[in-house]
């Protein structure tokens, strides 16, 4: 159901597929409200900017990707 609900958001969904799902959500308001929600979260996830991270945040996070890149080359 997830990629289901994904393609449906992404206008990907197959025409059929996206007729039945539009048909259930006009009578299944729990459903309603998940896509809503879903739409909802996309749209702010979207348009805000990402936070800064703490500089030793940064420094750590760097380290461990050096780290696991080393590893796999290995």
């Amino acid at each position: 159901m997830i990629v289901e609900l994904s393609n449906y958001l992404d206008g990907e969904l197959d025409s059929s597929l996206r007729s039945d799902l539009e048909l259930h959500l006009k009578n299944c308001p729990d459903c309603r409200m998940v896509v809503n929600t879903t739409k909802k979260t996309i749209e702010i996830f979207c348009n805000c900017a990402p936070a800064p991270l703490p500089e030793d945040v940064r420094t750590r996070l760097h380290r461990a990707l050096e780290e696991h890149l080393k590893r796999q080359t290995h």
